[in-house]
């Protein structure tokens, strides 16, 4: 039965079925369109195709079947649940792209222009930072940070700053688990009339739905929670004006280049499959975590927003479904207690990246901030003994053991 014939109750549902049509070959899994180009009935044909009068393929850098069926998944889930005014599903168009980092590329080249601004908050990947205070500079776009869960601030910066075009969310944020107010900083930024945008890759939408919130676009990191095994490295840019993402954004997809492969598309769809058995784990076990981490004679502080006394706590409440499978937390001692932990660790993983089926644990002042000046990073709340912990599907115990060998 295709999708457009049944109504899901469930998210497991739409997550194994959603976005798929039946291959004219009768494959049971979308294949991997291993293939540059396609081909054309006729050279009538070939000019519907490029003149966008007839829907169809023309060469894999702007749009594949595989990609086609991973994007209409993840839009599904974007929207699950809930429409537009009206009731009905919110359209939504979406593109997968080559890493987190190309989909954030392509948002900001498609809403902004030398001249403008584009205002964020502290704490956000180093990617993006590295984006926004590095790169946009050199095309005539300047950044504005400020602490955005002060709601009078962020109303401060709109006025002081009219070439504002576009506010830049990530929430929770990444390394110190920030969240932000995603319905008041949008509806705030309509009152102003500016874009808003949201990087949704540490809650994913089985926890936290953006769009529900009235965002005007979403974008993830696929390579993590939605691919979730850690195979492939991949991006999603999602918008809900369809015209927009199909005039503007679709020539800057096509001109950055930056989309995805067949293969990396088809590993993304199978992890989708079960983002929400894997987050249910996820998350159950970070809660454990989170109190063994809280108590530990250790351990200076944590930062999860499962804990009451996290001061995004009630935030995170309201917009997420369960606080989230990331935290990260601070040892007595700094740097050279960091440096030991991350040693000491013998079942969980010391790695960068998260979202996979297994523990990971960085060490953000000897790895990945090595070389910013330590009074840059601790601005951002990324302090010598900082952790960040993507907390895996492993038996709770055995995470909880290795946790405590390595704090001893």
């Amino acid at each position: 039965m295709s999708e457009h014939q049944f109504s899901y109750t469930g998210f497991s549902s739409l997550a194994i079925h959603g976005g798929h049509r039946q291959d004219p070959n009768y494959a049971h899994l979308t294949p991997i369109y291993a293939t540059s180009t396609f081909v054309y009935d006729d050279a009538e044909q070939g000019m519907r195709r490029f003149s966008g009068k007839e829907e169809g393929y023309i060469y894999t850098r702007w749009g594949n079947p595989t990609f086609r069926e991973a994007e209409e998944k993840i839009m599904a889930m974007e929207t699950f649940g809930f429409g537009d005014e009206q009731g009905k599903p919110l359209p939504l168009k979406a593109y997968l792209q080559s890493s987190g980092m190309a989909a954030i590329s392509a948002l900001m080249m498609s809403t902004l222009k030398a001249g403008d601004k584009v205002l964020s908050h502290y704490s956000l990947y180093g990617g993006t930072q590295e984006y926004l205070n590095n790169l946009l500079p050199s095309f005539g776009v300047e950044a504005v940070i400020a602490d955005l869960r002060d709601l009078n601030l962020a109303e401060e910066m709109l006025k002081k700053h009219p070439a504002i075009q576009l506010i830049y969310l990530e929430t929770p944020a990444n390394p110190t688990i920030q969240c932000v107010d995603i319905a008041a900083l949008t509806s705030l930024g309509k009152q102003y009339g500016k874009l808003v945008a949201c990087d949704n890759s540490f809650a994913t939408p089985y926890l936290q739905q953006p769009f529900k919130h009235g965002v005007d676009f979403v974008v993830h990191s696929t390579t993590k929670f939605l691919n979730g095994h850690g195979t492939a490295i991949g991006g999603i840019f999602i918008g809900k004006d369809v015209e927009f993402m199909k005039g503007r954004t679709y020539k800057i997809y096509k001109a950055l280049g930056g989309s995805s492969s067949p293969f990396d598309a088809f590993m993304l769809i199978n992890g989708l499959k079960t983002l929400e058995v894997r987050m249910e784990r996820h998350c159950g076990n970070a809660e454990k975590v989170a109190a063994l981490l809280s108590s530990h004679h250790a351990v200076a502080s944590v930062n999860y927003n499962g804990l009451p006394s996290h001061p995004d706590y009630e935030v995170a409440k309201k917009q997420m479904r369960h606080p989230g499978a990331m935290m990260s937390f601070e040892l007595k001692g700094g740097l050279q207690a960091g440096i030991k932990f991350m040693n000491k660790l013998q079942l969980c993983t010391r790695t960068v990246s998260l979202g996979t089926t297994d523990t990971l644990l960085s060490h953000p002042a000897s790895m990945t901030h090595y070389s910013v000046p330590k009074e840059q990073r601790e601005q951002y709340g990324i302090t010598d003994g900082l952790i960040r912990m993507s907390v895996g599907m492993e038996n709770i115990e055995d995470i909880l053991n290795d946790l405590d060998q390595a704090l001893n």
